[in-house]
């Protein structure tokens, strides 16, 4: 069986509108994507109801990212955060209920490049104080039938979960089936000693994977074990798509956000097409 691929949008622009879906969908489908991952920075950014009609008849899936922009916390805040934060998340669990996306995948604890330092005690705590924070979006994601997937980051964009066994520990209280890990291996391979290892620990809880180079590039343009990574995940048992993720440098916030200063690959359609040709090419010579 094939294995299932994407790409971000975020690959090429910053938020995205109703224009660059229109734009970019039809792209993606003719390159041989099978799924186009869809940011909601802000809700209204663009519209599910027009985008769902749209990748129905270009017959193509789509996963949703979740952007925890300042101001949006679940730990170590005052309530009414919280309550903001919880109605935001439930927003985008809607627009993928919406769109048909079975996956809302990111950070969805704290705002990217909130960091503190913590004693084990007050991690513990915050873990707790977390997974009670997630509780009622994990439910309200259950009724849509969406699978809420929280994303270690390393640790220059979070110091709250870094790696798969923080991320483990911390939605151990929550229902796997309504909460799962989503696993970039960008991150891993920063946090993790061990990546293969680490995928695999997650057996059982992967709800979504995002790939790309070690420098954000295309996958394949670097020093990764693509091979055993791809085994690790079919040893754990994860049968969804593998979404490229990368940024463009255009849009001054989410270049700053996610460091990128340079250019990583000749065009940023080449940081798509690249990787999906050497994804299907590794595909053909390590089969799923």
């Amino acid at each position: 069986m094939p294995r299932t691929l994407g790409v971000n949008t975020w690959v090429w622009t910053s938020p995205l509108t109703d224009a660059a879906v229109r734009e970019l969908a039809p792209r993606v489908k003719e390159w041989g994507f099978d799924v186009i991952e869809l940011p909601v920075e802000s809700l209204g950014d663009w519209d599910p109801v027009a985008t769902r009609r749209l990748l129905d008849e270009l017959g193509l899936a789509a996963s949703v990212c979740l952007v925890m922009a300042p101001g949006r916390d679940l730990v170590a805040t005052d309530a009414e955060t919280v309550r903001r934060t919880q109605d935001y998340l439930r927003g985008v669990v809607d627009v993928a209920h919406t769109v048909g996306a079975p996956v809302v995948g990111g950070p969805a604890y704290a705002a990217t490049g909130r960091t503190w330092r913590m004693s084990d005690g007050e991690r513990a705590a915050a873990y707790r104080e977390l997974a009670e924070g997630l509780t009622p979006v994990v439910e309200h994601a259950l009724t849509a039938g969406v699978t809420v997937a929280v994303e270690p980051l390393n640790r220059y964009e979070t110091s709250l979960i870094n790696t798969v066994d923080q991320a483990l520990e911390a939605l151990a209280p929550l229902p796997a089936r309504g909460c799962g890990l989503l696993l970039d291996v960008y991150h891993m391979n920063i946090e993790e000693q061990d990546v293969a290892a680490a995928i695999r620990r997650a057996a059982g809880r992967i709800a979504h994977v995002q790939v790309c180079a070690n420098d954000r590039g295309a996958p394949g343009a670097d020093h990764l074990d693509w091979p055993g990574i791809l085994a690790a995940i079919d040893d754990a048992g994860y049968t969804g798509p593998l979404c490229i993720e990368s940024f463009t440098s255009e849009n001054a916030s989410i270049a700053t956000a996610a460091s990128i200063w340079r250019r990583l690959a000749p065009t940023q359609d080449a940081i798509a097409t690249d990787g999906l040709t050497f994804l299907r090419d590794l595909e053909v010579s390590t089969p799923a």
